[in-house]
Parts: C-alpha cells; structure tokens; sequence
C-alpha cells in the first residue's frame, strides 16, 4: 500500500513539474501563456519502457529561466553502441561538428567499453560562437567525464536555442554532481522536458517490439517546434534501446530511419546549425547480436526503430510554432522518388499553402502553383490532386463534381492529408507538416525578447 502512495505521489509530482514545464516554455516563447498545441498527444507523455543499462537525469541551470528545467544527461552502460546523424547545415554548432568527429574515431570500436554519456542543454545553442564555442564543448565534456569516471571521447554533447550567444558552461559544470546522482532508470520524461525550447509539450516514444525470438525496448524522446526543415530540422533526438547491434549496422540503419521521417518533417523550410539525433543500443536484450544487414532480425530492428523515429517526427510537426493544424502531403506517381520528394517539399514548405490552410481555405491553385515550381517533371495535363478523400482537380483543370463545400470540410478537420498524383511513375514520397498562424509570427518576432 505504502508503496503504491509513492508511485502515485511520484506520478502527481511528474504532472506538475510537466505543466509547469510547458507553461514556462510557452511565457519564454513569446505564446500566449499556458498554450498547449491543439495537437498535443491527448494522454500527454506516454510511458515508456524502461531502457535496462540507462538512466536520466534533469535539472535547472538558469541558462536561460530559473523557473524551468534546461540541462539533461543521459547515463550509458559499458558495451553499448553508439551512432547519429546530424544537420546538413554549413555552419554546424561546436557540439555537432564534435558529435561527428567523436562518432567516426571513436565511437566506432566494437563497443563502448567504458559506456557512454550523452549531456544537452536547452536555451542556447552554442553556435557560431567561434573557437570559444569549441573550447566550451572540450571542458563540459571533460568535466562531465570526470565525474563519470567515463573518457572524454564517450561524452556526447547537444545544445539548443540561441544562435550567436556563448554558452557558460559554467551554468552547467556547477550541477554535473546533482544531475551524476539523480540518474534514474525511469528519468526519461524529465529529460523530455529539459530540451524543450518553444515547444509546447515533451515529447516521447517507444515501446517494445519483437526482433528475432527476443523482445527488445526502445525509448526515445525529442524537440522541435520552429526552424523545421529536412536535413535536417531544429531538433534533438535520443533514443535508446536494449538491443544488441553492431556499430557500423546501427549507423546504417539509423541513418536510413531518419531519411523517411525526420528528414520528412517541415515547420517553416528553415534548417537549423544544431540538428542531432543519437541512438544508443546497450545489447541487455538476451539473444543475439545483429551484425546482418539482411537478416530478419536487422530487417525487424530497422522497422521497430522506423516507428519510433515517425511518432517522434510526427510530434514535432504537431508542434509546430502556432500551429492548429497537422498536414500529411502525400506525393505518387513521380518519375522518380527523387521528383516526388521535390513535389511533396514544395508544397509544404510553401507560405502561401500553409496560410490557406490555417483559413481553412481549400485553395486548390496554390497546390498546383507548388508543383509547378518545384523543379520536378511534371505533365500539368497528367496532375491530379485530393483533399483527403475528396478529389478537386485531375487532367489540368477541376474535377467534375467537385464542390467548394467539400473541400472546405477537408481544410475544417485539425488533420488534413493533400495528395497529389504526377500520373507519371512509380515514384513516391511524404512530407509532415503544419499550418502557419498569426502565432507562428508572433513567437518568431518575440523569440529573443
């Protein structure tokens, strides 16, 4: 019974810290005070599995507010893997440029024989900040090592928010001892509301899947709201599993889960310099260690590690800085992937779409002006185009039958799939997005107010 109070109590306590975590989130932003996206998971955080040979930890380093959490660290046991992908962006922040070269000399052995720590704070990006920022990123992660007991080149660092601003890590170095303690196997929703910038609510997926005869956990939690564009966004992402991967299989299939869901994710068409994702694979499952890429079993682990890698994709388009509406564009019939993924980028990152979209106006036109001008082969006499179920246009002009009111009913629902068929092959591709409102302006012009 005793012990029942407590996990309530804990669970109570959990809430409140997340209410107050978004309601400080959303002042600092520049929303309007206690907005939770209209698209937030109804149930809120969901829970997660317990990763074995992981633990988190959170707390307040004043980088940006006192009044919420902004550093998180994340505990890796021995024998792990590690693997990422970062942005594209030709002025990476420090952390990332040191997150690659860490990855590629030395992450890459047979495993991580001291275990691994992953250390991100919100609130500053620590970006184009020359070579103080690299300086900053060398003495966190030294520190953080020494208090680890762990080498300096298994910490893994990420940081978020202001661009051009230094980064004192000071803030952070004074509350290394207090977050090394509180590592907590069942820590990840505090880590969730750690990174969080403009975003609205914390965001986390997993579950367990079956891969091979074993039952493995995945966990994984992320951020993103606004400078959301493919290759990729202004997010952060750490997942962890108990699976038992090779490195070089683990980089690969990473990299290619992110290219059909975190690449496939646009708030506003910017790209970030600080976009990381990093998974860790601990091999606690029992069973055996996947080193094939064409075995069943790395063939189930790469799509178990797809689903998580959508649900956290997803979460970010529908947190979109001010967004009221969550929008699937669908793109088939391309002459190739390539040019499908071209259409379907086109329209949305598109202004003019996604304002017609927050109006609730099925401007069709804009649709077709997106394709037209997206450098892929089109046919306009080949082009069809659907609201959801309704089809409004095909062979360059308007369906017959078509009415207004239809697709006025398709633009009223908070979900909203656009499809487009190029009526020219096989190729196809889909792009998450969201609508732009009055409040996607307000937060940007007020961000650093």
């Amino acid at each position: 019974m005793e012990q029942s109070l407590r996990e309530k109590v804990k669970r109570l306590q959990a809430r409140i810290s997340e209410l107050e975590s978004r309601l400080a989130a959303v002042a600092e932003s520049g929303g309007s005070p206690g907005r939770i996206s209209p698209l937030a998971p109804e149930k809120g955080f969901p829970r997660l599995p317990r990763v074995p040979g992981v633990s988190y930890a959170a707390c307040t380093a004043g980088i940006k507010s006192r009044s919420r959490s902004d550093v998180m660290l994340a505990g890796i046991c021995p024998g792990s893997t590690m693997a990422g992908v970062f942005t594209q962006s030709a002025t990476r922040s420090a952390a990332v440029e040191d997150c690659l070269h860490k990855l590629r000399r030395h992450c890459a052995r047979p495993e991580g024989r001291d275990g691994f720590a992953v250390l991100v704070n919100s609130g500053n990006a620590n970006a184009f900040t020359g070579s103080v920022g690299f300086e900053t990123v060398d003495r966190l992660c030294a520190e953080a090592a020494s208090i680890l007991g762990i080498p300096a080149c298994n910490v893994l660092t990420a940081s978020t928010g202001v661009i051009g601003e230094r980064l004192d890590e000071s803030l952070i170095t004074a509350v290394l001892e207090q977050l090394a303690g509180g590592l907590d196997p069942d820590g990840i929703a505090d880590a969730a509301r750690a990174i969080m910038t403009t975003d609205t609510f914390p965001k986390g997926a997993g579950g367990k899947f079956e891969v091979g005869e074993s039952e493995i956990a995945i966990a994984g939690i992320a951020k993103g709201s606004g400078m959301i564009a493919p290759d990729m966004a202004t997010m952060l992402s750490f997942v962890f599993t108990d699976a038992a991967v090779e490195q070089t299989l683990l980089q690969s299939i990473v990299a290619g889960a992110a290219s059909t869901t975190y690449n496939a994710v646009s708030v506003d068409g910017d790209t970030s310099t600080s976009d990381t994702v990093l998974v860790a694979a601990t091999g606690r499952v029992r069973g055996p260690r996947i080193e094939d890429a064409q075995s069943s079993s790395a063939r189930q682990f790469a799509s178990a590690l797809e689903q998580v890698f959508a649900d956290l994709a997803q979460q970010i388009a529908r947190d979109g800085e001010g967004a009221s509406k969550l929008v699937e564009v669908r793109v088939v019939g391309a002459a190739t992937d390539g040019d499908a993924d071209r259409v379907a980028r086109s329209i949305a990152n598109s202004p003019l779409v996604k304002t017609a979209v927050a109006g609730e106006d099925p401007n069709w036109g804009r649709i077709v002006m997106a394709v037209g001008k997206s450098g892929a082969r089109v046919e306009r006499d080949l082009l069809a185009i659907s609201f959801g179920d309704v089809l409004v246009a095909e062979r360059g002009q308007v369906a017959q039958g078509y009415r207004e009111a239809d697709g006025a009913r398709c633009m009223r629902s908070s979900e909203i799939l656009i499809s487009v068929d190029l009526g020219m092959g096989t190729g196809s591709a889909r792009v998450w997005t969201c609508d732009f409102t009055r409040e996607y302006v307000a937060i940007n012009a007020d961000y650093r107010s």
